[in-house]
């Protein structure tokens, strides 16, 4: 068994070395690790703990859970990432669409924040890590692909924006309901007279400095002479000032006497072991939920790992990152935590800080465990619309509708798609616009590909290069006809190349040869595999063979397996020229 296949950590984790001159035992960590990465770690880690720990807070109570939640998700999910995990920079967490997937997943069976909602989190979160962990073993990565990247971009966009707009109440300080989009901006209309204006202040005071930190601190910062990387570094936690100030204002002048919602108290303390509920009803009920935020997780993740590896010229490798991924959530669930995935601005924020190893992430996650341990009593006093302008701010970030345009000039179908998982995710429910996507992303290609493009190719004058007639003035046979086709052969299609060989025979009376040129072909499956053979008879039939030309090499492989080349009326040709030649009688280029 290949340790290192399951366990990255062997790759660069600490090893004991004895030397020959000194004979003393010298820690060395892993091949690469030196003082100078152990350094870089550490002020990265120190940089996302910062980060870290407002967003945890904010997302927990996006997800409808108690705040502390949020802190535990960030700490044992660090630790066994570090350990399973193949992205030396990822920063895995809680995140606002994993957060909103599980808010919509848990709001019909619970009210939130009462036992049976905690208990149902942290159920998703082992769920969650179940099947991630299933999948890397089986080296199912590959179904990530079935999300198509408008799919995706859609659905983070129409996310993006429930997601902003469901904070909206922790801004003005009323209570509202609702997980789509609709829902919220009714609930929102309806209490807009019990606007609790300190709030608003407190709220529209600490989304306003975000704002403009985002977009001006960084050059302030710039001018007064700091460096480009320090200034950016710290321009991405600004976050913590305005918690910082926001709570002192709220414990100086006792906001929560004037109807201030604040987090509240916090338990003091390290997570400590919690067993998910046994329940088999509550798991059937779960069990959808938990697959597509384990594989919108996965996607995102994935994306953001293969993005930051690139930039080093390092890999990771998608299989394994669903084993750490998994058991990352395993770690989450078991700790009282809640689903967790790769954040793509902590990520960012933890690449550009330095970190050069996963051992950046455990750092983190003792940073967190501190601030859980000691910081607790201050962040009593933060008001939620402080957590609630993070929140709008960093989902700004998702939300991308200019893609809406690029896509459609593009690609109709996947603009289609696109479409409809934002309308159904903003008016329906996350789930409904995932699995839309989804399901149209697969029954539009299904329907691109049973419809293959094809074309009847000639040669270029004076050449060895065959092209369509439509397009270029070629040379033609009257009796051979070469048909491209630019698909692979499955069931899907097998029944239209048929019609479209038929339809050559009725046009082309002289017809004696039909040359199937397949560069594109990379399978024929059994249906497709029979079709030739009716193609075959019908032309023997026409009194015409059937050629084939440009053969791939697996595809060739398996039809020598069958008696299809035994019965093929014509020959199989290395090229397409090739055929030319022996069918035209045409001399070879001089």
């Amino acid at each position: 068994m290949n340790l290192k296949r399951y366990l990255p950590i062997l790759q660069w984790a600490p090893r004991y070395n004895r030397d020959q001159v000194t004979s003393d035992l010298i820690l060395t960590w892993g091949r690469d690790y030196t003082r100078a990465t152990l350094e870089a770690d550490l002020v990265a880690a120190i940089i996302v703990t910062i980060m870290l720990i407002p967003q945890s807070l904010a997302y927990a109570l996006l997800a409808g859970l108690p705040a502390h939640v949020g802190l535990y998700a960030s700490i044992l999910p660090l630790v066994i990432y570090a350990v399973f995990g193949t992205s030396r920079t990822l920063s895995v967490g809680p995140v606002a669409v994993a957060s909103l997937m599980t808010a919509a997943a848990l709001a019909p069976l619970a009210e939130a924040g009462t036992p049976e909602y905690l208990a149902g989190a942290v159920l998703l979160a082992v769920m969650s890590g179940l099947m991630l962990t299933v999948m890397g073993v089986m080296k199912l990565g590959f179904m990530a692909n079935f999300l198509s990247h408008p799919v995706i971009s859609g659905f983070i966009t129409a996310s993006g924006i429930v997601i902003a707009a469901s904070q909206l109440k922790h801004l003005f300080g009323i209570q509202s309901s609702g997980h789509n989009l609709i829902d919220i901006v009714g609930s929102l209309f309806g209490a807009l007279g019990d606007t609790n204006m300190p709030t608003l202040l407190v709220g529209t005071g600490a989304l306003l400095f975000l704002i403009w930190s985002r977009r001006y601190l960084k050059p302030v910062l710039k001018r007064l002479g700091l460096a480009p990387r320090a200034a950016d570094i710290i321009t991405k936690t600004a976050p913590i000032l305005a918690v910082v100030v926001t709570t002192l204002v709220a414990w100086a002048l006792r906001l929560d006497e004037q109807g201030v919602r604040l987090v509240g108290d916090i338990p003091s303390g390290l997570p400590v072991f919690t067993m998910p509920s046994l329940d088999p009803s509550l798991w059937s009920q779960l069990a959808v939920s938990a697959l597509l935020i384990s594989v919108v997780g996965f996607v995102e993740s994935v994306s953001v790992g293969q993005t930051l590896a690139a930039k080093r010229r390092q890999r990771i490798d998608p299989d394994q990152e669903l084993i750490g991924l998994g058991t990352a959530n395993l770690g989450s669930g078991f700790s009282g935590g809640m689903p967790v995935t790769g954040g793509f601005s902590r990520s960012v924020v933890n690449f550009d800080a330095g970190a050069e190893t996963p051992a950046a992430g455990a750092y983190t996650a003792v940073g967190i465990a501190l601030a859980t341990l000691f910081l607790t009593p201050a962040i009593a006093w933060l008001p939620q619309a402080t957590l609630a302008a993070t929140i709008i701010v960093a989902v700004a970030t998702l939300i991308d509708l200019p893609a809406l345009a690029r896509t459609f000039r593009y690609s109709r179908t996947d603009f289609g798609a696109m479409l409809a998982t934002i309308v159904l995710t903003l008016v329906h429910s996350v789930e409904a616009g995932i699995i839309a996507g989804v399901a149209l992303s697969i029954g539009l290609f299904l329907y691109r590909t049973s419809r293959p493009h094809s074309a009847v190719v000639g040669r270029v004058p004076g050449t060895e290069h065959f092209r369509n007639v439509l397009r270029h003035d070629v040379e033609l046979c009257p009796k051979v006809t070469f048909l491209r086709v630019d698909e692979s052969l499955y069931f899907a299609n097998a029944r239209f190349l048929e019609e479209t060989v038929m339809d050559l025979i009725t046009r082309e009376p002289e017809l004696t040869d039909l040359v199937l040129v397949c560069p594109a072909v990379n399978l024929i499956d059994a249906s497709a595999l029979e079709s030739l053979e009716a193609i075959n008879e019908r032309l023997h039939d026409a009194g015409a063979r059937l050629h084939l030309s440009e053969v791939k090499g697996p595809v060739m492989d398996r039809l020598k397996g069958t008696e299809f080349l035994e019965h093929l009326g014509g020959g199989v040709h290395l090229s397409t020229y090739e055929a030319w030649q022996a069918l035209t009688n045409r001399p070879a280029i001089a």
